[in-house]
Formats: C-alpha cells, sequence, structure tokens
C-alpha cells in the first residue's frame, strides 16, 4: 500500500472521504483526460482501504441502512417469497457478488430454500416478479435497465431496495429502501462502484445472519488485495498485455471477480476478453485457445476448496499443453496446490482470511487485486482507463447511439457523427 501511495506522491489524501454527487443530483460527466499515469482509477484504488472501513462502520450499525435491508430480506425469507438481486456492468457484478453473501449468511440464519438470486436488469424488467424483494445495485442509481427493473417489481407488487450511492437518486425515488455508500467514484472505469456495494451487501448479510461485520477487518482485506498486487500485477500484466484475447475462469464466490476483471480489461485497456466457468472452459471452448491467448485463473474462495483446486490444476495443464500465457490470482493455499510452472505468466497470491466467512474473504480480497492489475495492463498497452474510451469520438458516438431512442434522435446522432468525420 504504501508503494502506491508513494506514486501517487501524496497528491491526494487517501484517507479522506471522496466527494458524493451533486445537490440537487446531477450524474457525471466525462472523466478529465490525464496524459499518463497515476489515473483516476489509480487514486480511487489508493482510497479504497479507508473506504472500506466507513462503508463497513456505517452500515454495521444495529438499525442502519443495512440492517433495515436485512429485515426485508429476513421477511421474504421467512414468507417463501423470491429475493432477487439485480443491476448492470459493474453493478451487476457487485449484485452477483452480494448474492453470493447473502446466500451464506441466509444459511446461517438457518432460512429455508436456497436463498437470494441474481437476474440481469433488462431480462428482470420485462418479467419482474409480483411478490418478495427486489434489491437493485447502481453506483450512481441512474442505469436506466436497473431502474425500469425496479420500476416493474414494484408496479408488479414486489417490494423494492437499492444500493446506491445517494438516497437522491433517480433510482432511490424508485425504491421503499435505500442503502447509500454516499461516496463517488471519480473515474468512469468503477472501482469505488464495484467494493463499496460488496460492503454495503456484506454488512446486510451480517445483519441477516447475527454475526457483526468488522470494519477493521474489511480495511485489512481490501490493503491485503491491493499489497498482493503491487508485489506481482506488473509482470503479470506484461505478460498478457500482447495477447489477442484475455479468458478469465473463476468457481464459487471468485465468479463474480472474474466477471469483473473481463469488464475493467475491455473498458481500461481494451483487449478483448471473456469469462469461464472454471468446468464450462473445459467443455469444448480449448478448441479456439493457442498461444495468442491469455488465461487468468482466479481461486481464492476458501470453500469446496480442494474440488476447486483439483479441477483447476486440470485447466492449466490443459492450456500448458496449448502454448496459452496463463497467469492466476490465487489465495495462500491455493497457490501451494498449484505449482508455478502452470501459471508462467505469473501470479498475484493473496492471504488467507480464516477470520471473514469465506465469500467476503474471497470477494474483499479479489475487489482491489483485479482492480490494480486492470490497471496495470492499462499502463502497459498504452491507454488511459478513467473514460472507458469515451474521451474518442467514435466511441462516444456508439455509446449514444445505443441509448438513442428509434427516431429523429438517431438521425441527430448520425449527422454529428458525420459532421465530425
Amino acid at each position: 500500500m504504501l508503494g502506491l501511495l508513494r506514486e501517487l506522491m501524496m497528491s491526494f489524501d487517501p484517507e479522506a472521504p471522496l466527494p458524493g454527487p451533486p445537490d440537487p443530483w446531477a450524474s457525471t460527466s466525462t472523466p478529465l483526460p490525464r496524459s499518463g499515469p497515476p489515473y483516476a482509477m489509480t487514486e480511487m484504488i489508493a482510497v479504497e482501504p479507508a473506504l472500506a472501513e466507513r462503508v463497513v462502520r456505517t452500515q454495521a450499525l444495529p438499525g442502519s441502512q443495512a440492517s433495515a435491508l436485512a429485515g426485508a430480506i429476513r421477511t421474504a425469507g421467512e414468507r417463501g417469497e423470491p429475493v432477487v438481486v439485480t443491476g448492470c456492468g459493474t453493478s451487476e457484478h457487485a449484485a452477483l457478488g452480494i448474492v453470493e453473501l447473502l446466500r451464506d449468511a441466509w444459511r446461517a440464519a438457518g432460512l429455508p430454500g436456497r436463498g437470494p438470486l441474481s437476474e440481469q436488469a433488462f431480462e428482470l424488467a420485462l418479467h419482474p416478479p409480483s411478490t418478495g424483494l427486489v434489491l437493485g445495485v447502481s453506483h450512481e442509481g441512474a442505469t436506466a435497465a436497473t431502474n425500469a427493473a425496479l420500476e416493474a417489481a414494484g408496479k408488479a407488487g414486489a417490494r423494492t431496495a437499492l444500493v446506491t450511492v445517494s438516497a437522491r437518486s433517480p433510482g432511490a425515488a424508485l425504491s421503499d429502501a435505500v442503502v447509500e455508500t454516499h461516496e463517488l467514484d471519480q473515474g468512469w472505469c468503477h472501482v469505488v462502484g464495484y467494493l463499496s456495494p460488496l460492503l454495503a451487501g456484506w454488512a446486510a448479510a451480517g445483519h441477516l445472519a447475527g454475526r457483526p461485520t468488522d470494519a477493521t477487518a474489511a480495511r485489512r482485506r481490501v490493503t491485503e488485495g491491493i499489497e498482493a498486487a503491487l508485489r506481482a500485477a506488473h509482470p503479470l500484466a506484461a505478460a498478457i498485455a500482447g495477447a489477442s484475447r484475455l479468458l478469465v475462469v473463476a468457481s464459487g464466490a471468485d465468479r463474480p471477480a472474474g466477471r469483473e476483471l473481463v469488464l475493467k480489461v475491455e473498458e481500461g485497456s481494451w483487449l478483448p476478453s471473456a469469462f469461464r466457468d472454471l468446468e464450462t472452459f473445459l467443455h469444448g471452448h480449448l478448441a479456439a485457445t493457442g498461444p495468442d491467448t491469455a488465461l487468468v485463473l482466479v481461486l481464492t474462495d476458501p470453500a469446496a476448496r480442494e474440488a476447486r483446486v483439483s479441477r483447476a490444476l486440470g485447466a492449466l495443464r490443459a492450456a500448458r499443453e496449448l502454448g496459452l500465457r496463463s497467469g492466476a490470482i490465487l489465495a495462500a493455499e491455493a497457490a501451494d496446490r498449484i505449482g508455478p510452472e502452470l501459471t508462467p505468466a505469473g501470479r498475484i497470491v493473496l492471504p488467507e482470511a480464516p477470520d471473514l466467512d469465506p465469500p467476503a474473504a474471497a470477494l474483499l480480497g479479489t475487489a482491489t487485486a483485479l482492480q490494480l492489475l486492470s490497471e496495470r495492463l492499462a499502463r502497459t498497452r498504452g491507454t488511459n482507463p478513467d473514460a472507458i474510451r469515451r474521451d474518442d469520438a467514435r466511441y462516444r458516438r456508439a455509446a449514444e447511439a445505443a441509448e438513442a431512442e428509434e427516431g429523429p434522435e438517431v438521425a441527430e446522432v448520425e449527422q454529428a457523427a458525420e459532421a465530425e468525420d
């Protein structure tokens, strides 16, 4: 962590809270361009240990917003009603992580059934549940598909809740309950926007299971991810930077991190990437790989570790036969079982966290590790991650075209494109 702060030359205070959205609420604009690192993304990663402590300390309190959310989840569970967590992009991956945290707490609380599930926001908006609870995740609270899902669920008869930065956001107005994280990511390659809802979800899981979450432990685990990546992310990034594409494989509670790593790599360094479940990777997908393919295995989940390591060894042996540029983000025990010859591109090794419940140990540690790996890959490939390529007129027009309604607005976008060209 000290290495990252030295790199930033203390140009800002990583202990100070980030600002929230303006009042009255407004969505963010494209981040100001920087000529080189450190990027806004770099600074946001450095802020995360202190941010983790603040979010958990606030939401772990009795009577907090996360406590109220846990009560709503418990009520749905006791009634046998569904609990669905939803989002888009980075927030969808955070939603997947929250499901892992809540399912673990659900079992600890003795609630019936398998517990919460996740559904993509667009699909959920088309077929919302008429009972139970829909929990949205949206960093700024302005994601159209997520808000549509909340609105549709509310109209169908379900209760709604939202994890977001501010109760003043459009999404909050559509929700019966809000869990605020308060601090706004200053870049568009969201890192705070991934970690903050995980922390809020962990606090809610603690209330649900009756086991208090520890703000100091959250800070420590997030710091461990940064420190592990500072030691090893640069050589791993250098080894995979020239690949034609990246595959990320993961299992269990590491799957949200695997999906988020793919998104961060594509947003920040523009390297085509895809996620595969660990077992799925071995069912046909090897035929499309070769020496120009990079592979990163994420394996930190303590649950069912033996089975996951055994299957990962098979995947890495297959990758070695085909000459893939294989690397990994591993927990220490898994790293002891997986020889370095199977990860020639390098490895980031996280210490174990036996004091944390298994999904929290995995999700909080990998969050900052995958973010710093993505940031180092952007540096190696010479890209600026902050604006997710929206500072390029072509990609900005593509984003505008994707959101334009059919009709005159589309023509206006096309005319603007022709004028710019």
